[in-house]
């Protein structure tokens, strides 16, 4: 006599790291880039609709540990999410990640996936999506500093959604700019590699940083920014973790995604409660205007948001369910009877006896 079967309720669609390397071959990084702003842009333009509330975190001295949960009202997404910069030494990821879907009617998930490369992804995706809105008209050259796992990413990112042509990376590690240089090799950018953040800086309209130290740095100083530059700052993402010099901020057109939780962990920590800010959703929406003028400083203070990694579940739930690049998980008990749980553990210990 064989076990019983998993019931019709209890399965869920599962994409392992395996399953979403598979799908993002088959589509093509560029194209998943491209096809994940459009649903990130898609929810910012209904930003209202959405709960919201900061990311609840736990620190530690060596990094954080934290769930980003959001809803619509129909579907409901959270993503347990990490971040200890000195996990390299020991051949770990600095980041990792999982996510979950759910319907909001019944309170069931309708998918778990890995979200390190998602994540990879989305912020890529975000980060680049907001550009196109403030970077100066006809920008074609980026400083890449940080070549960490997150720089090829953005320098796909830009390259797909903004028209970028050149990247001129800096890492005060050489061995990550040289293994940055490689992966780029043969993906229709010019790459240059620089050796010091000054001269990755020279002639870049865009500038990207993404550093993972946990500390107030100053990967940027005053006297590096020039006018009419578009600055994507992604590092700072928790408190005492931050990436540009005040000053910097204080010439700065600044946007983010959630003021409540950038204030926390952006690099405005550093400025008063009070600095005015303007909420991304809001240019988007055509509310507020993004760059006004060519001379303008603009500077995304992103930290990642709840509703970009929702963005990313929705994507990722239409896009699995045309593939074979998942498994069903076994996750949710489905008993005969949906009061009867202790009944369902009783009829399985005797199907195993009689196995």
């Amino acid at each position: 006599m064989s076990l019983p079967k998993p019931g019709p309720m209890s399965l869920v669609p599962f994409v392992s790291v395996e399953g979403m390397m598979q799908l993002i071959v088959q589509q093509g990084v560029e194209k998943m880039l491209v096809e994940l702003a459009g649903y990130i842009e898609e929810d910012f333009r209904r930003w209202e609709q959405f709960d919201k509330t900061p990311r609840i975190a736990a620190h530690s001295p060596e990094g954080v540990i934290e769930l980003m949960p959001t809803s619509d009202g129909r579907s409901y997404g959270f993503k347990y999410v990490n971040g200890h910069p000195k996990n390299f030494r020991s051949g770990r990821q600095t980041v990792t990640a999982f996510g979950v879907l759910s319907d909001v009617e019944t309170g069931y998930p309708v998918l778990i996936t890995e979200m390190t490369l998602l994540t990879a992804l989305r912020t890529a995706a975000t980060s680049a999506l907001v550009a196109k809105y403030l970077m100066p008209e006809g920008a074609k050259t980026m400083a890449m500093i940080g070549n960490g796992a997150q720089s090829e990413f953005q320098c796909l990112a830009f390259k797909a959604i903004c028209g970028i042509e050149n990247v001129r990376l800096y890492d005060i590690d050489p061995n990550a700019t040289e293994k940055a240089v490689r992966n780029l090799q043969g993906k229709g950018l010019n790459v240059v590699a620089c050796k010091s953040g000054e001269e990755a800086m020279e002639g870049a309209e865009i500038i990207t940083t993404c550093t993972a130290d946990k500390q107030f740095a100053t990967i940027l100083t005053d006297n590096m920014v020039g006018a009419g530059v578009h600055i994507n700052a992604i590092g700072g993402d928790c408190p005492g973790k931050t990436e540009l010099h005040r000053d910097i901020l204080t010439r700065s057109d600044i946007f983010v995604e959630y003021p409540p939780q950038t204030r926390i962990e952006g690099e405005i920590q550093q400025l008063p409660e009070d600095h005015p800010v303007t909420e991304f959703w809001q240019v988007v929406t055509g509310a507020t205007k993004g760059r006004t003028s060519a001379r303008q400083i603009t500077l995304f203070d992103s930290v990642g948001f709840a509703t970009e990694d929702f963005s990313a579940l929705r994507y990722i739930n239409e896009l699995v369910r045309q593939s074979d690049s998942f498994q069903k998980l076994d996750l949710l008990a489905d008993p005969d009877d949906p009061r009867d749980l202790f009944g369902m553990i009783e009829r399985f210990g005797k199907s195993m006896d009689a196995a």
